[in-house]
């Protein structure tokens, strides 16, 4: 079953810049992986310390395989005190 993220992240003020180009390291892989149908990263245009997330993926499996890789851990590691709000939504389409 396709499964359908949307994750919000929000970096502390003084951080904006680091968090962003640790995101955008993050696409490129991403989008090369097995199972990984959309990968968007967006900036808010009125608060740039909001970044969005939209992303599809094949299966369940395939965004657990995602969450593993190296590169989603590589960011995980390097903004864990950047962020000051992280929320994710894995979502199922239902019509």
């Amino acid at each position: 079953m396709k499964i359908t993220v949307v994750a919000k992240v929000t970096a502390r003020p003084d951080a904006v810049e680091q968090v962003k180009g640790e995101l955008l390291k993050m696409v490129g892989p991403t989008r090369q992986e097995a199972g990984c149908l959309e990968y968007r990263l967006h900036q808010d245009t009125q608060d740039p310390a909001l970044f969005l997330f939209y992303e599809s993926w094949a299966d369940m499996a395939a965004l657990e395989r995602h969450m593993a890789s190296p590169h989603y851990r590589r960011y995980v590691a390097a903004v864990g005190d950047l962020l000051v709000d992280k929320a994710v939504l894995k979502l199922s389409e239902i019509a």
